[in-house]
């Protein structure tokens, strides 16, 4: 929807509003007209059902208004002497259109500062629980988002079977765009396996103004662009048309920015002709063929010594492939004595799959030139470079593209350039065979981002078994900064145990002066 339409919706929601409670405000002696002022109304109601006026701004905030609604509805009914079972169930299971129906036949009789205290421990239970409720989606949107590493592509960085917490502030916190779906989780239900959420409405692309800006080496999270999956390594193949925060989440580390030129030469990104330096932390890794002497490897050396737990291939007597090594570990391998050659698989022929997916001579270690579009910035437009930037006008930027012989028509008018609306990002794994990326679907849109992974709070170990499942050197580990991780593990401990100690320390104090 756009904010036009947006407008409207907003405004015939207040007409319906209006039509369906203004008899309630007059019983709470306010005026008519009170009901009908789009926000105020929302502020007076607040009044009449004797809650916090800021409680109105719960209303307005996406998602965490889906769960607010019902409370109103209950609460409205509630400050007219509505108390019954029956007329909670009814608020609730008609979309509040109840209220409107008591406003039209019932005699409405305000009870003014009526007690907010719960009038039995079922009822305390429930309204604590919809507060706790309240206050983790506006976490876990707004603030901080737990997430598990799925995948191998960042390894030695982030490692399958990590959790992380995942900031949404440091970018910019991003206002779902999706308006109706359960809060805290994705896509899918769980358990049930079914869709969260529903297509429309969807507001325009939002974003709070955040602490920093995404710079190269950067690990991001984002939704996947090209996504259509029904649910992330569902083997069935279906599909569907997910809106933009309702993308598969993924993890990849930003190798290049808007207005760079990013090229791949032998496995080694260059931006704006310079080599970037990744950061210490980071440990590209390339797959290896290597030769023995007719020996196999002891795999007690290889978990140990190379810390590789699978991606070992033999494909001859004396042949092993090694998919995933950095250049540290190749080094310890060649001095292996039963390793006779250890040679870096860098691909030189042409690969039609990487993006854009045409006729070149590029691949996944040989890569580009090719530019990071930047919002505001004008480039000519062409038959030769429109399948770089054909997706991003159409898609990622709504914009009607046809395309006539040579000729190039957008929303109807024939052009020969064309000025990017956002900011775009190139994303890729450090385990660089091995990581489905920018170089295989092309640029990540900002309204895309999700956030900057910060800490690691639980890290699980599959191979493992047991408390060894738990990878305890990399708890509460910080996923950025210089230097290698060092885990704030004992520290929480620390805290843990002084906040309990304190805590018991006070209770029996007062129960001492009790």
């Amino acid at each position: 929807m756009t904010l036009y339409q947006w407008f409207v919706f907003f405004l015939i929601l207040q007409v319906i509003h209006f039509i369906g409670t203004w008899k309630f405000y007059e019983a709470a002696n306010r005026k008519r007209w009170e009901a009908a002022i789009p926000i105020y109304n929302a502020i007076v109601l607040m009044k009449i059902i004797n809650r916090p006026t800021w409680y109105s701004i719960l209303l307005f905030v996406p998602i965490v208004n889906l769960i607010m609604f019902p409370v109103i509805w209950v609460e409205t009914l509630r400050s007219f002497g509505k108390n019954s079972t029956t007329d909670t169930v009814l608020g609730i299971a008609t979309l509040g259109l109840y209220v409107a129906y008591v406003n039209y036949t019932q005699p409405l009789n305000h009870i003014p500062n009526r007690s907010l205290i719960p009038e039995n421990k079922g009822a305390d239970t429930i309204s604590s629980l919809l507060f706790a409720i309240v206050v983790a989606t506006i976490v876990h949107t707004y603030v901080m988002q737990p997430y598990q590493i799925p995948t191998s592509s960042l390894e030695k960085s982030l490692l399958v079977g990590d959790f992380l917490f995942v900031s949404k502030f440091h970018f910019g916190a991003r206002v779902p765009m999706t308006t109706v779906a359960l809060p805290m989780v994705h896509d899918t239900i769980p358990l049930l396996h079914k869709k969260s959420y529903n297509n429309w409405p969807q507001l325009p692309y939002f974003r709070f103004p955040g602490l920093e800006k995404i710079e190269k080496n950067d690990i991001v999270v984002f939704n996947w662009p090209v996504d259509t999956v029904y649910k992330f390594f569902d083997k069935s193949n279906r599909k569907a048309d997910k809106p933009i925060d309702k993308k598969s989440n993924y993890v990849k580390r930003c190798q290049g920015t808007p207005g760079d030129m990013l090229q791949i030469k032998d496995g080694v990104v260059f931006i704006n002709g310079k080599q970037l330096i990744l950061p210490e932390r980071a440990k590209p890794q390339y797959s290896y063929t290597v030769t023995t002497n007719g020996n196999s490897f002891d795999q007690t050396y290889i978990l140990k010594e190379l810390h590789i737990t699978d991606g070992i291939y033999q494909t001859a007597a004396n042949s092993f492939i090694f998919s995933a090594l950095t250049e540290e570990s190749a080094s310890r391998l060649k001095s292996n004595p039963i390793v006779v050659s250890i040679v870096k698989n860098i691909s030189h022929d042409p690969e039609p799959s990487v993006f854009p997916q045409i006729s070149n001579t590029w691949n996944k270690d040989n890569y580009g030139p090719i530019y990071i579009p930047e919002a505001g910035k004008t480039i000519p437009l062409n038959a030769d470079n429109l399948p770089f930037y054909k997706r991003l006008i159409t898609e990622y930027e709504g914009n009607d593209l046809k395309v006539n012989g040579t000729e190039i028509r957008i929303n109807g008018n024939v052009v020969n350039s064309y000025t990017f609306q956002q900011n775009y990002y190139w994303m890729m794994g450090d385990n660089r065979h091995n990581s489905e990326d920018s170089r295989y679907w092309g640029y990540v849109p900002e309204n895309h981002i999700v956030g900057k992974p910060v800490l690691i709070w639980m890290s699980l170990d599959s191979n493992s078994s047991g408390l060894n499942k738990i990878r305890w050197e990399r708890l509460f580990t910080t996923v950025g900064g210089e230097g290698q991780p060092y885990s704030y593990f004992k520290f929480f401990l620390m805290a843990l145990a002084a906040y309990f100690g304190i805590t018991f320390y006070l209770d029996k104090k007062r129960q001492a002066n009790s």
